[in-house]
């Protein structure tokens, strides 16, 4: 009779691993953010200080919605101030100039939106001049011709509109829900459809993507077109939940768009990008202003923790956080 002399295995016991990716860090940061926000501004948590920064939290979180669409391309998009005061104008100063239906001119608002992305996205892709250009004078157009048909003066958006823009169902902000919904769709459709795998692929690599017969170009193109009228959708509502906005609404949402895809884990060479993370950091940022500003610091001081944020999650992102803990664990004596 033969006898197994070999040792029996042993279940090695495995260590918790924390979860990793260019996604997670903003997650961490939004949950260390609210866990300290009462400490640094009381009562920046209560239902009132919540109620009134969600409903810009979604707005920020849609128009970085547009940008990412532009970033996971590798491009990059300054023509967010003027697709939005473009829908803002259509939503609120349009229908009463030319007397058409407010819905009416609230869609040919956001078409308009698209169409201004659409531009962008054939001079860009097709005669490859530099998209910080194009988009910058494609923002240059858009506000000189808000300014022309405003004359300067902002109106005010409908009272239903606006009633229905700053309520809310169960109290959360309509706002708020409308962002959640965009987001989800934009997720799904990147995760779950052969045209959003199709879109992420061509923006990681656009040679490899042609060399599988896909059109990289109109994916391209379509990113922008997405990203106008997305824009167009936050200009839109801003001017709703605002009732009489500034004609230069969107001028805070340029910078802040781009932060928040960049926070959110999204590469600025493209092919990395996550529409959910994009709308955390929103939040991240809105809150973040708003702890700064009620701690009682100005503007100048929220706009330089914004900038130091930024700065810090772009560098966070090169520190070989692997490699250290595996350093620093300690090494399994041999037996």
């Amino acid at each position: 009779m033969s006898v197994d002399l070999r040792e029996p295995r042993q279940r090695v016991a495995q260590r918790p691993r924390l979860p990793r990716g260019p996604f997670v860090p903003v997650w961490v940061m939004t949950a260390a953010l609210f866990a300290i926000s009462p400490l640094l501004a009381p009562g920046s948590l209560s239902g009132s200080a919540l109620s009134s920064m969600l409903p810009f939290a979604a707005i920020l979180g849609i128009a970085a919605l547009g940008q990412a669409f532009v970033i996971t391309q590798g491009g990059i998009d300054l023509s967010v101030p003027g697709a939005m005061a473009l829908a803002a104008l259509f939503a609120t100063k349009v229908p009463a100039l030319t007397g058409l239906p407010l819905a009416v001119s609230a869609v040919l608002g956001l078409l308009a939106g698209g169409a201004a992305g659409l531009v962008v996205g054939v001079l860009v892709v097709r005669l490859r001049i530099a998209a910080f250009v194009v988009t910058l004078a494609m923002n240059a157009i858009l506000i000189g011709f808000v300014l022309q048909i405003s004359n300067g003066f902002p109106a005010s958006a409908n009272p239903a509109v606006s009633a229905f823009a700053t309520g809310s169902v169960a109290g959360v902000p309509n706002l708020l829900i409308i962002a959640v919904l965009l987001v989800a769709l934009t997720q799904w459709l990147r995760r779950r459809t052969v045209a959003g795998r199709r879109f992420v692929s061509v923006g990681a690599n656009p040679a490899a993507a042609r060399l599988l017969g896909i059109r990289a170009e109109g994916y391209q193109v379509a990113g922008y077109g997405m990203a106008g009228l997305l824009y167009a959708v936050a200009g839109l509502l801003l001017a709703a939940y605002l009732r009489t906005p500034d004609i230069l609404l969107g001028n805070t949402y340029q910078l802040s768009s781009i932060a928040a895809v960049v926070l959110g884990g999204s590469l600025l060479t493209g092919g990395v990008s996550s529409a959910v993370a994009a709308g955390v950091a929103a939040i991240f940022l809105t809150q973040l202003n708003q702890v700064v500003l009620a701690a009682g610091a100005p503007t100048s001081i929220q706009l330089l923790v914004q900038a130091a944020v930024l700065a810090l999650a772009v560098v966070a992102r090169r520190v070989p956080f692997g490699a250290l803990a595996r350093r620093l664990r300690p090494s399994r004596p041999v037996q």
